[in-house]
């Protein structure tokens, strides 16, 4: 099975490493911090790294994707009285 990963628009790719950087960060910190009880600083340290992981993969993503090409099928051809 091979998997492809498919066009992703920018915004959507910028939002989603946003979001887990910044989730990735504020658990890492909670986690170190004295609000956690001491048997889940382990287990909520490990869940930030996942997250920061997260959003290197989408930072791979967007620095690394081909821009979309548009589909020449749908576009309309000019009539010679417009150019």
């Amino acid at each position: 099975m091979i998997f492809d990963m498919r066009y992703i628009a920018p915004i959507k790719v910028k939002v989603l490493m946003v979001m887990f950087y910044a989730i990735g960060i504020v658990g890492i910190i909670v986690a170190l911090s004295e609000i956690t009880p001491p048997s889940m600083k382990i287990m909520v340290t490990f869940m930030g790294i996942i997250n920061i992981g997260m959003g290197a993969f989408f930072t791979f993503l967007f620095l690394t994707q081909i821009q979309a090409q548009p589909d020449k099928r749908k576009k309309k051809k000019k009539s010679k009285s417009d150019k």
